[in-house]
């Protein structure tokens, strides 16, 4: 019965994860609502992701579907395993994803850790995403892999975020809304009366106040170098490696333009651009660090469509082994700014099968 199970809801103040809440405590759940605190930059500083005000409305929400709440502190945790691996990539000269480490670390690591100890069978968050039941094979007596599929809405589909989990974490996660779009479960949010309803998203890296660039102005060592093209002709300066991504276009400080950054030589901290956005493009590409969300590694190789990033179009393309660890991903068609830094997620109809960092 549904009223025996617990579900801790990770609630941020947002829309999503007040829906997601409300619509277990209606199936009949005994829910609890978690408020986390992350890590802010500075004492004046907010993180947006878990600002004064949004507490106050996560705490009115879980006062008008009456439920237990309570506040946890994990700003620690999220500054060693989120904010401090946010830099280390940057310094290395990538472009990293937060968000898909925040997941697998902190909401779906840290939370089910916590949630356990407090009695919880399972917790729930407002990500737009969802998963098959565990279930058992009656023939073989084993356990058949969860599947981690896309969101029903797909202008809000956030399983790309989630290609780190494993199945330890899967079967006792639940995604309430990922059924719904996100027009539906504003709806919802009005219909529950939730104070809520009308919250804007969420923009923006949750931990740099202002913008990227000037939070990693304020923490990494800026060095200044040239700016050249691709026959090493020297164009103009940068002001450090850090601030520019591959295919970035606006910010490069030239007239004359459009120019493209299309690679960063950190040897000789060199910014290298060009006119031709087909110096842009490329045939493949190599992931690391893969998981595979059902816990083993398909047959290879293997056809799939792929994202290369999180607003990206889909791409068809075959996975191959390369090396020991890695995999070797070829296109069908060439891609435009693969960045090294960014997550490439393998998708296989609406299910995502496992991701990697490009490396």
């Amino acid at each position: 019965m549904k009223k025996d199970k617990k579900v801790v809801v990770a609630m941020s103040g947002g829309v999503d994860s007040s829906v997601a809440a409300a619509l277990l405590k209606q199936q009949g759940y005994f829910v609890v609502g978690v408020f986390m605190k992350f890590w802010k930059d500075g004492k004046a500083g907010e993180n947006s992701c878990c600002s004064i005000e949004s507490e106050k409305l996560a705490r009115l929400v879980a006062k008008k579907i009456n439920i237990p709440f309570y506040v946890i502190n994990i700003e620690k945790e999220f500054k060693k395993k989120v904010v401090d691996y946010f830099l280390k990539e940057y310094k290395k000269g990538n472009t990293p994803n937060p968000c898909v480490v925040c997941n697998k670390e902190i909401k779906f690591g840290l939370l089910i850790e916590k949630a356990l100890k407090m009695g919880a069978d399972y917790i729930a968050t407002g990500h737009y995403a969802h998963t098959t039941l565990y279930e058992r094979s009656s023939l073989q007596g084993q356990r058949i892999p969860i599947k981690l599929l896309k969101g029903k809405d797909k202008e809000k589909d956030q399983s790309y975020f989630l290609w780190q989990l494993s199945q330890k974490q899967l079967s006792r996660i639940l995604f309430p809304v990922g059924n719904y779009t996100k027009p539906e479960v504003r709806k919802l949010a009005k219909k529950f009366n939730l104070p809520t309803a009308e919250t804007p998203e969420s923009q923006e890296v949750c931990f740099a106040q202002n913008s990227t660039s000037e939070f990693l102005k304020k923490y990494l060592k800026i060095k200044p170098g040239d700016i050249v093209d691709k026959n090493n002709k020297i164009l103009g300066k940068h002001e450090g490696l850090y601030f520019y991504t591959i295919g970035q276009r606006k910010g490069i400080g030239l007239g004359g333009g459009p120019f493209y950054v299309v690679a960063k030589d950190f040897k000789k901290n060199n910014l290298i651009i060009s006119k031709n956005k087909k110096d842009l493009e490329s045939k493949k590409l190599i992931a690391k660090n893969v998981n595979w969300t059902s816990g083993k590694e398909p047959k290879l190789p293997l056809k799939v469509k792929v994202k290369i990033r999180y607003c990206h179009k889909l791409a068809k393309a075959t996975i191959f082994k390369f090396q020991t660890s890695n995999f070797k991903l070829l296109f069908d068609h060439s891609q435009k700014a693969v960045t090294p830094g960014q997550s490439v997620v393998f998708y296989k109809g609406s299910q995502l099968l496992g991701g990697g960092v490009i490396e």
